[in-house]
């Protein structure tokens, strides 16, 4: 089987990770991502961001797969040369401020009259118009705006934000699936199509049940740390030499529960007997588990809790995570070897197909590699013409 995606070019006028993420899980699956950028580059090359030996390992996370082409769009003639591009491609996804398409004169019906078949995706901050549309549109401010800083973290601390760039993240995972989309709308109607998200919209879809329970109920929810609004014992616990979380969710596995702990009482203790009575009673019966839970080690406490089939897991750190079974059994980590650093080793894809084979894994691009190789390949530039071009700035 072949890679799904493969023969689907997409242009990418994204940067840093909102912009990115989407394009880079589509290269996973085998599409070609050309990556057109400024003179100076993606933001994402910043060194300072995330640094390794003078690189940005944020940039070579997000652009593993990518060809990168420096093509100045303020440019007539570096526009000409995008308008070419867009012929032979399939998608352009960006992620830039309100007015910035139209400026750069790559908007949608500027594109869609050179390719009709032609789709174009925009991650946005907070939408292309309305309120809040020249919003700076920072993960941290969108975990702050979007009310994530207020459920995350522990009761009566500072507020907290999600230990990942949730809010960037959410932009690439929406774009990817609006992509998805819109291909295969375009298969049944032979048009390409205009489609937009926004990271603000990603995450307030993204707070699920608890905002439907706000939404319907009026109830505001609050910092729980690792504890669960609606379940107890829901959390992670200290054993002697670390902690583990375990997740009770339905009665049989508290009973289960209480006899690993060999308390089988507190089964039966009406305080207990129920989750409702749990949840009344919190302040009862967790201590009684801290307790309990303190006079043996990690190991010990899940290797009974695993046997019991009691969810539970150890909470790790990263060593401890991607030393787990499943990440070598379902190739959760790939490498490649980059010119400047070496080798790299990053999460995998996570999308199984079956019979696809192993995940592609080409280095992220050093700025403007593929820049020759790609204007003579796609639009049979001769080297005097790019060389021309080179030395009036258009590209690099």
């Amino acid at each position: 089987m072949t890679h799904p995606l493969s023969g689907v070019r997409i242009l990418e006028l994204g940067q840093i990770i909102a912009g990115t993420y989407g394009s880079q899980v589509l290269t996973d699956l085998g599409a070609e991502v050309i990556k057109i950028e400024t003179p100076e580059g993606d933001l994402g090359r910043i060194p300072s961001v995330a640094p390794y030996r003078g690189v940005s390992a944020l940039f070579l996370t997000f652009n593993r797969n990518k060809k990168s082409v420096v093509i100045n769009l303020k440019s007539e003639a570096g526009r000409e040369l995008f308008y070419g591009l867009v012929k032979q491609s399939d998608v352009v996804i960006d992620n830039f401020r309100a007015g910035v398409l139209e400026r750069l004169k790559v908007d949608y019906p500027t594109l869609s009259a050179i390719n009709p078949r032609i789709i174009q995706c925009s991650v946005t901050g907070f939408g292309g118009d309305g309120a809040y549309k020249d919003f700076p549109a920072l993960d941290l401010v969108i975990q702050a705006i979007g009310g994530y800083l207020s459920i995350t973290g522990e009761p009566g601390r500072p507020p907290a934000r999600v230990g990942i760039p949730l809010a960037d993240l959410s932009g690439g995972i929406f774009s990817c699936e609006a992509v998805l989309a819109a291909l295969y709308q375009r298969e049944r109607t032979g048009k390409g199509s205009r489609v937009e998200t926004s990271m603000f919209d990603g995450m307030l879809n993204l707070l699920s049940y608890m905002a439907t329970h706000y939404l319907t109920a009026g109830d505001v929810p609050t910092p729980q740390g690792t504890a669960h609004e609606f379940t107890v014992p829901w959390q992670a616990f200290a054993a002697k030499d670390g902690y583990l979380v375990i997740a009770t969710r339905q009665e049989n596995f508290w009973k289960k529960l209480c006899v690993v702990l060999e308390h089988p009482e507190l089964a039966d203790d009406p305080r207990f007997a129920t989750n409702p009575k749990r949840l009344e009673h919190r302040e009862a019966i967790v201590p009684l588990l801290e307790n309990i839970l303190r006079q043996r080690t990690v190991k010990a406490w899940l290797d009974k809790l695993y046997a019991a089939e009691v969810p539970a897991a150890p909470v790790n750190d990263l060593a401890g995570a991607f030393n787990e079974p499943p990440v070598g059994e379902r190739e959760m980590i790939v490498e490649y070897e980059h010119p400047q650093v070496g080798r790299v080793r990053l999460p995998g894809n996570p999308i199984k197909f079956e019979g696809m084979g192993k995940t592609i894994s080409n280095p992220a691009p050093l700025l403007g590699q593929h820049t020759d190789s790609v204007l003579q390949d796609l639009l049979s530039l001769p080297a005097a013409r790019i060389a021309q071009l080179r030395a009036d700035g258009v590209v690099k």
